[in-house]
């Protein structure tokens, strides 16, 4: 048997205290600790703007976040975590989880359009640049990407907190989001779609499958889904208007 080192990923509690009351707990990778929370908050209908967000104090020795409002308590904040079921396109399956996503998932509108080159050379772009999933093995990477080239990227060794930084990340510098494409490394699941929809970003290209469940929300929300894009190859699932060519 041999010794030897090999990195590992941090990972962080991270409890997040709004307007002095526990919220809830996270586990996350380190970094980016403002852009997390402010996109957890986005994408749960606590805040609707930035603007909204008074302070914003994060200790992580401590593992603690403490965010204040101007809104006080809003209806999104009193609904969070509570559970909420619907059918599906009429096919039976369960929609949303959680009463939140009825408030806040939308559906996209977007008419960008993409050649199935350009999804493909953006997938290899987010492979180049998760240096820490190559080493470690133990993140998933995301990016928005527009004009040939990655705008911004993330990874956390969660998926949802991999869209929250990337969202609280546009929301805190203001980069838009309905002209981007967002690029994903692992699969693509009903959560992740109402997500991109959230961030109201009409293409999701995973390296990764889909399920079932994720295709029929993206084509009832607007969403373009293309899978398995790697090794010169790529599915296109839904709203395919979108891919030149398809």
């Amino acid at each position: 048997m041999e010794k030897t080192e090999e990195p590992v990923v941090e990972e962080l509690p991270l409890t997040i205290y709004l307007n002095g009351k526990e919220l809830v707990t996270m586990l996350a990778a380190a970094g980016e600790e403002e852009y997390l929370v402010t996109g957890f908050l986005a994408t749960e209908g606590i805040i609707q703007d930035i603007k909204e967000i008074q302070t914003l104090d994060v200790d992580v020795q401590q593992g603690i976040i403490h965010v204040t409002t101007a809104s006080g308590e809003t209806v999104a904040e009193k609904m969070f975590l509570k559970r909420y079921l619907t059918a599906c396109c009429g096919k039976g399956r369960s929609a949303f989880y959680f009463a939140n996503d009825v408030l806040t998932a939308k559906t996209v509108n977007t008419e960008i359009k993409l050649t199935p080159q350009e999804a493909m050379a953006y997938s290899e772009m987010l492979e180049a640049a998760s240096e820490t999933f190559r080493l470690t093995g133990g993140v998933h990477g995301g990016a928005l990407a527009a004009e040939g080239k990655l705008v911004c990227w993330s990874q956390d060794i969660g998926r949802h907190n991999v869209f929250d930084k990337l969202y609280g990340r546009c929301l805190i510098e203001g980069i838009s989001t309905h002209d981007k494409v967002l690029v994903f490394s692992g699969r693509v699941s009903s959560e992740i779609i109402l997500k991109v929809s959230k961030m109201n970003i009409p293409v999701i290209i995973a390296r990764s499958a889909p399920t079932s469940l994720a295709l029929d929300m993206a084509e009832e929300l607007g969403v373009t889904v293309i899978g398995f894009a790697r090794d010169e190859r790529l599915n296109v699932y839904t709203h395919t208007e979108r891919i030149i060519g398809c």
